[in-house]
C-alpha cells in the first residue's frame, strides 16, 4: 500500500504517533510520505522526553521514507533556512495524495 500521511499540528503526541505511524508502516513493507503543513513544519524543533517526535522523525526516514514540508509555511515563520525537509509546494501535496492508496491527516 502506499500511505500519504499529512500533518498539521505541532502537538507532542499527536506528532509523534504520526511518525509511529510511518515507521510501523514502512517496516511493515508499505511505502510512506509524509507532507509537513502548518505548525507542523515546526516539529523539529520539538523537545519532549516522553514524546520523542524529532527521534521517530529520524526513524522515518531511516527506513525510507519521504518526508516534504510546505515551503510557505516554513517561509511564514522564517525557518525555510533551518529545516532539514525538502521544501515542496501544494502541488507536491496534491502529489501525494494522487500518488497515495491511503490518506491520513494528523
Amino acid at each position: 500500500m502506499k500511505l500519504g500521511i499529512i500533518l498539521e499540528t505541532k502537538e507532542h503526541e499527536k506528532a509523534w504517533n504520526a511518525f509511529r505511524l510511518g515507521v510501523t508502516s514502512l517496516k511493515m513493507g508499505h511505502e510512506v510520505q509524509f507532507f509537513l503543513m502548518g505548525e507542523a513544519v515546526e516539529v523539529e524543533t520539538i523537545q519532549d522526553d516522553v514524546f520523542n517526535v524529532t527521534q521517530e522523525m529520524a526513524k522515518f526516514e531511516d527506513e525510507g521514507g519521504t518526508l516534504l514540508a510546505c515551503g510557505t509555511c516554513l517561509k511564514s515563520r522564517e525557518l525555510e533556512d533551518k529545516t532539514a525537509c525538502p521544501i515542496s509546494t501544494m502541488v507536491d501535496c496534491v502529489q501525494l495524495i494522487e500518488w497515495a492508496d491511503k490518506v491520513v491527516t494528523f
